[in-house]
């Protein structure tokens, strides 16, 4: 202890008193029973502490400091004692602080807080506190004990760590796209207002958890691969089926992991790294509906063409069905009159041989007018989106019918393998009949619904509409060649669902009507799900099915 210092205190105090009760204090003493600490002991464990210790009157006159005060506030104990402990206060503390100290402190409580302090060269710092006060024989109130540190560098450190948090806080909450970080067992440890949306706008739970399912059914074993090497990955595209009467979205995933190492106190001593994955989460629908608008004009074009080229072969095909019903009846004259072998009537089986030729040659001559389709190999077919570009095609045409569309998708729908050109025409095919239905109702309700679903290992699609429905008497007949059940036959040549029949048996699939459904009809599609993503080489023909009718029409059926 410094002499100055220690003179000092012993000239204002009762030195044993004061002793004895900064003993009680810090270390309990004799009054626990325990031996007494030795007076020289005491004052160089006070004097060596490596904790600022002051010691004031009542009204915080300094009577004694020891070396870490002077090594904290730069005073020495000749330039400090005696004065008032307010020559270290500064004016940016609070005078509430001030309030609740001394009103603390004279009730005989221990305050503790935070103050910013004047260093003895002017600068600041800041002060972490502890003042007691100490009690004589009677009770009252005689000194008071002080104990500081600075924490300078500890609150820069701290201030400068939930800086960078807000920082980072900041910049994630700006960002246009939806951000998220999530530990290893998927639990979010961050997050941004855009992400926050997202749990309303989806309405799917948890949207981290819905789009880490996703990501790792479509990744595999990339995932386990990328997170292992810390890898980021990009551009992860997602099509999100909306709720009931809203459209669907489309969003594109960003990832990229990084390690964390443990901060609670087992992890003290060992570097335990933890994984975290920053997961962003970018609302593209707006990009992927204006793709979508030019691969429907695109679409539109192609169906354009298919429905001339459908159109020219229905109509030849029309044709040579009407063309064999009377040749076959002239085929039978003929055989007739041979069996008859009559010299009369040579001149007339003779002009029937030369009918039967010519017509036989305009067959074959049509038969070679009917226009080729390439065939179309098989890919991975999602129906959902491929029902959606079917009902986009046909936009125009529902609302300019006032036709109401019931779309109710499965949200996770298997795909199947097949060709996407052909599905197109078999659900476009199956929806004109629909429209038609629906259209010729001189009242009640215009109604569509589509629906998507599993069965088993099958992926459902049902089309129901609210038309007339289809006689028992005539469903099994409607898959017939060139049957319709228009009175007139309109301008349908009746192979729509002949078409629609023959695109479903080359997907492995099956049609059918739905006997018990009522009022109107509900056709049922059914389709094996892809199980695997080999390599399918697998060709279909779309012409296959004419090939078929010209062999039909050839052997007189009809």
């Amino acid at each position: 202890m410094k002499k100055s210092s220690f003179q000092f205190l012993q000239e204002h105090t009762a030195m044993v008193t004061m002793v004895d009760g900064v003993a009680s204090e810090l270390f309990g003493g004799a009054a626990n029973g325990q031996r007494p600490i030795p007076y020289q002991l005491f004052v160089e464990t006070v004097e060596q502490v490596p904790i600022a210790i002051s010691i004031t009157d009542k009204n915080a006159k300094i009577l004694y400091v020891n070396q870490a005060f002077t090594q904290v506030t730069g005073y020495l104990p000749e330039e400090i004692l005696g004065e008032n402990e307010s020559v270290l206060s500064y004016k940016r503390t609070p005078r509430s602080i001030y309030y609740d100290l001394w009103h603390t402190i004279r009730n005989k409580k221990v305050w503790r807080g935070t103050m910013c302090n004047r260093h003895q060269d002017g600068r600041r710092y800041i002060a972490d506190l502890t003042i007691a006060p100490m009690l004589d024989e009677q009770g009252i109130i005689s000194h008071y004990i002080g104990m500081h540190r600075d924490i300078t560098q500890a609150h820069e450190a701290d201030q400068r760590v939930i800086n960078q948090k807000l920082l980072i806080e900041s910049v994630i909450n700006s960002s246009p796209m939806a951000m998220v970080v999530v530990d290893d067992q998927d639990k979010v440890i961050l997050d941004n207002h855009n992400y926050k949306a997202l749990v309303s706008d989806l309405d799917r739970g948890e949207p981290a958890a819905f789009f880490l399912h996703m990501l790792r059914e479509e990744m595999g074993e990339q995932w386990q691969i990328l997170q292992a090497n810390e890898q980021g990955f990009n551009s992860r595209e997602f099509r999100i089926e909306g709720r009931p009467g809203r459209r669907a979205r489309w969003f594109s995933c960003a990832g990229n992991w990084f390690k964390e190492n443990e901060v609670h106190a087992d992890a003290f001593f060992d570097n335990v790294p933890k994984p975290y994955l920053v997961l962003a989460i970018t609302d593209i629908t707006r990009q992927r509906r204006q793709m979508e608008e030019l691969h429907i004009q695109t679409l539109k074009t192609i169906m354009s063409e298919d429905e001339r080229v459908r159109g020219i072969r229905e109509t030849l095909l029309g044709a040579i069905h009407q063309i064999q019903k009377p040749m076959n009846q002239i085929r039978a004259a003929e055989q007739i009159l041979k069996h008859k072998n009559d010299a009369n009537t040579a001149g007339l089986l003779q002009i029937l041989q030369q009918i039967q030729q010519s017509g036989e040659e305009a067959i074959a001559t049509m038969q070679n007018c009917i226009p080729d389709v390439s065939q179309t190999a098989l890919v991975s077919v999602n129906l959902n989106q491929l029902l959606h570009e079917v009902l986009l095609l046909n936009d125009q045409r529902i609302w300019s019918n006032g036709i109401e569309v019931q779309w109710r998708p499965m949200t996770e729908l298997p795909t199947i393998l097949g060709s996407e050109n052909r599905l197109r025409v078999l659900f476009n095919q199956l929806l004109d009949n629909a429209f038609d239905a629906v259209s010729e109702l001189l009242d009640g309700e215009q109604r569509i619904r589509i629906c998507t679903s599993v069965d088993g290992e099958l992926v459902r699609v049902s089309i129901e509409d609210t038309g007339a429905g289809i006689p028992e008497a005539i469903r099994s007949r409607v898959f017939e060649p060139f049957y319709t059940t228009r009175s007139t036959g309109g301008q349908k040549a009746g192979m729509g669902l002949v078409i629609a029949k023959e695109i479903v048996i080359q997907h492995h699939g099956f049609i059918d009507i739905d006997p018990n459904y009522e009022p109107g009809c509900r056709i049922n599609v059914c389709f094996p799900f892809l199980r695997d993503s080999g390599n399918h080489e697998f060709l279909i023909s779309n012409g296959c099915r004419y090939q078929s009718m010209l062999g039909l029409i050839s052997e007189g059926g009809g």
